[in-house]
């Protein structure tokens, strides 16, 4: 008797894929399952259930890029550079920017004369505010105690003295005619010029007596000029009316008679009004003068007659 049971074929065909599989384990353990290929060709696929849900696999994900910070490529090119010529001339005071400027007129003589005929024309409020500096300089070079005109003065302020004093050479030609053709505008600055010149030092050694004499003496000629300009502009009746004749008189009795060639210019061309000589006192006074006739109306009147009027008096 046979104690095997027989063998049923049909009890392995329903499972055809496990006995083969199992078959195949068996025969050769090297040798790849079908459901290990069948595995990685459905993760090669993309249809494996658990591999659906993973987050890298979502559309959303994949349709959303990961955002970078952008690059700062400026930040690598920053370098140092000059200023831009609007900007250095912000931090430029007023004597540096004379210094530049007066610089590249000496370099290039065509840019100096655009700029002198394109500057506006100093006034004479300017310029005396010049020679106020230079004249502050000159103080303050005196030494403190001790004869301020003795030689050891002298010798400290010298630079100072001669740059006042050619500041004044260099500007009072240009209020002279005929680059000036105001006759109020000319005798202003000459006013006060003339002060400036009074104010400078006395000195004791008559070897530097010779820069306040000479500036008297250049200041003299300058008014003599514009005097005997302003006598040919209606008689020089302009001289009169705002009282110059009396300052000029004034400044040459302030500098000790070295304004006397002033004086004796305003005589000369002036003397038809009367009174106008250099020391005459009581000539301003008289009422026969043709001044006074022409301020009172009576030019031209003869003596018992009435008198004739002259203008809109």
């Amino acid at each position: 008797m046979n104690v095997l049971l027989p063998t049923h074929p049909s009890s392995f065909s329903q499972y055809p894929l496990y006995h083969h599989d199992a078959h195949q384990n068996l025969a050769s353990p090297h040798t790849p399952s079908r459901m290990t290929t069948r595995k990685r060709k459905a993760d090669d696929d993309g249809h494996d259930e658990s591999m659906s849900i993973s987050p890298q696999a979502s559309p959303a994900f994949a349709a959303r890029p990961l955002a970078r910070p952008s690059k700062k490529v400026r930040a690598n090119e920053i370098s140092g550079r000059p200023l831009a010529l609007p900007r250095l001339l912000e931090t430029l005071d007023a004597d540096s920017l004379r210094s530049v400027l007066q610089t590249i007129c000496e370099r290039h003589p065509q840019i100096g004369s655009e700029v002198v005929s394109s500057a506006p024309r100093p006034s004479v409020a300017s310029t005396v505010e010049v020679l106020s500096k230079y004249q502050d300089k000159l103080r303050e070079a005196f030494p403190f105690g001790g004869n301020a005109g003795s030689d050891y003065a002298y010798n400290r302020v010298k630079q100072q003295l001669n740059e006042l004093i050619d500041a004044l050479t260099d500007f009072t030609p240009h209020y002279l005619p005929p680059n000036e053709n105001q006759t109020t505008v000319s005798l202003t600055y000459l006013d006060h010029a003339t002060k400036v010149i009074h104010d400078l030092p006395e000195w004791d050694s008559q070897s530097h007596k010779h820069h306040k004499d000479n500036a008297y003496d250049e200041i003299s000629r300058a008014w003599a000029v514009v005097i005997s300009e302003a006598s040919k502009r209606g008689g020089g009746f302009q001289l009169h009316s705002g009282g110059w004749d009396q300052r000029l008189s004034k400044h040459n009795e302030q500098s000790g008679g070295r304004m006397q060639a002033a004086l004796n210019a305003l005589g000369s061309n002036l003397g038809w009004m009367g009174g106008m000589g250099a020391g005459s006192g009581s000539g301003s006074n008289d009422s026969g003068s043709i001044r006074n006739q022409l301020l009172n109306g009576t030019y031209g009147a003869s003596p018992g007659n009435m008198p004739v009027r002259v203008g809109l008096w």
